[in-house]
């Protein structure tokens, strides 16, 4: 196990995983846990830093959360971002009040402690989680709190248009505070930030990469499954083709690698996982067909979460079956799947108190009558990580830059209830997109790409003919980890032809349009 540096204390933000993992960018080995941990076990780990997350909760509401106070004794830096800053304002007698001004989105950060300052108050030390950071710096900001005025002893740092206390310290303690969240790509210096605290202020040591990830997980991995059989799960996408990877490192001819084809799956996607594995990784993998089982339970389902469940309980189903077929005096005993954080922090609240976004098919744990155990070894890596992971076990890059593709696959790009005919032409629309976009070397520049069939029929013109059909959406977004995403800038030239010839090459298509909006205030998928 490695040494912990910097501990996070998770209040629910959907982006606390990211304040490790921009800190795990730097070397600097982070852990998160519930803001409720045990100060006895936050002793027992020994950072040299701690990072107070935010959060959807108010301070001044009964029942906020808070952490044990003593961790303000532990003579260590602590930094608070947005909920963090407000709980540590509150804390030592300042005043957290409903913002009378919103800020959601891109911000102008002014920094404000300037250099005849930085004598009085210990503010040289406090400009130091600053270095490096322009005066004026764009920011992402998502709070409808803030600090109205700061405790005795903390000096201000900084402030934006609609926030006066947007970054406060208290140099002597060493207590940094920020409304802002650094740790989201969006924040222009908002690695820096991080870095400078977790280095220049805590002396956090920065060698930890992802091959101290790999060999700890491979060791981990052989003492946990002690020469037991291992169920995997694939998909051909990168996160479950990296676990196979990873398995197959640990444990050899124990692995079973099982791809169900369910029906919902991209043209020719089936062929092309099985070439895959045999031409890049020397794996045979074990294709089950449960294209009809899957597709007639879908029949007639509308609700998008009562979707991705049926997808997801019936996925079990599958496995538990085949299982049964390989089984050999009760030798398999777990099951691995590819889940990645971005899947679990949007799905259920593991360590803090987080909202739930949607359901996934691959999270949430086992039913209680499957004897498996769940091995997820990616559970809280970002893709990014996971790719970074692949090259250290030596994938081919043809493999990790796939785009990611959902494990409810096509049902939840189609609007309303799956229909075998739907699904074929939201095939043939899809796969014109990627071509398109492979020809025109876009399919590199940008996260991920796919149609959505909307299910929405307008009128149109086919030569001299009246036409009444459906309406295709096309989304392509541009992303470091999928926590957030900006929409795709494609040229109009090239969203022109992809147009083109889904209408004229896919019947029953005469409207396609553009998927503008971002992550936040949406998700990747549509469902």
């Amino acid at each position: 196990m490695d040494r912990v540096e910097i501990l996070v204390l998770d209040f629910g933000s959907q982006y606390t995983q990211l304040i490790a993992r921009r800190l795990r960018e730097y070397g600097v080995y982070t852990e998160i846990v519930p803001y409720f941990e045990p100060l006895a076990s936050i002793k027992h780990k020994a950072p040299k830093g701690i990072i107070l997350s935010g959060g959807p909760a108010s301070v001044y509401e009964e029942g906020a959360p808070r952490p044990d106070g003593g961790i303000f004794a532990l003579n260590i830096p602590v930094l608070g971002i947005c909920y963090g800053m407000q709980y540590i304002a509150d804390t030592f007698g300042g005043s957290v009040i409903p913002a009378l001004a919103q800020e959601f989105g891109k911000a102008t950060l002014e920094l404000v402690l300037s250099e005849d300052k930085t004598a009085q108050d210990g503010g040289k030390q406090a400009c130091e989680i600053f270095e490096g950071v322009g005066d004026l710096s764009v920011v992402w900001m998502s709070h409808s709190d803030q600090v109205s005025t700061i405790p005795e002893g903390f000096v201000e740092l900084a402030r934006s248009g609609n926030t006066h206390y947007c970054a406060i310290a208290h140099p002597h303690q060493q207590i940094y505070a920020l409304q802002f969240h650094p740790e989201v790509v969006q924040s222009e210096y908002g690695g820096k930030i991080l870095e400078n605290f977790a280095i220049k202020i805590c002396g956090a040591s920065s060698d930890w990469n992802m091959r101290h990830f790999a060999q700890n997980e491979i060791t981990h991995l052989r003492q946990k499954i002690q020469g037991a059989k291992v169920l995997c799960g694939v998909s051909g996408g990168v996160d479950s083709s990296v676990v196979a990877l990873l398995l197959h490192r640990a444990i050899g001819e124990n692995l079973i690698p099982i791809f169900v084809d369910h029906g919902l799956l991209r043209a020719k996607e089936r062929e092309m996982v099985e070439e895959m594995f045999q031409k890049n990784l020397g794996m045979s993998l074990i294709v089950v067909d449960a294209s009809e089982l899957f597709l007639s339970r879908l029949d007639g389902i509308k609700d998008p979460e009562k979707k991705r469940k049926i997808i997801g309980e019936t996925f079990i189903e599958v496995f538990e079956s085949e299982a049964k077929k390989h089984h050999n005096n009760g030798d398999i005993k777990f099951l691995a799947q590819g889940t990645l954080y971005p899947d679990v922090i949007e799905s259920v609240s593991v360590k803090g108190p987080s909202k739930t976004i949607k359901s996934h098919h691959n999270v949430g744990g086992l039913p209680e009558w499957m004897r498996f155990e769940l091995i997820e070894p990616l559970r809280e890596l970002f893709k990014d990580e996971v790719r970074s992971l692949g090259r250290e076990l030596g994938m081919p890059e043809s493999m990790l830059m796939r785009h990611p593709f959902p494990g409810p696959g096509l049902a939840i790009r189609i609007m309303g209830a799956v229909g075998r005919e739907d699904l074929e032409l939201l095939r043939k629309a899809d796969g014109i997109f990627l071509d398109e976009l492979h020809k025109s070397g876009y399919y590199d520049r940008v996260w991920q790409a796919f149609c959505v069939l909307l299910n929405v029929k307008s009128v149109g013109v086919m030569g001299d003919n009246r036409t009444y059909d459906n309406t295709i959406c096309v989304r392509a977004v541009i992303a470091v980890d999928g926590m957030t995403a900006s929409f795709a800038h494609l040229p109009h030239t090239l969203l022109e032809s992809i147009s083109s010839r889904i209408i004229n090459e896919v019947s029953g298509i005469n409207r396609v349009v553009y998927d503008i909006t971002s992550k936040p205030p949406g998700t990747i998928e549509w469902e």
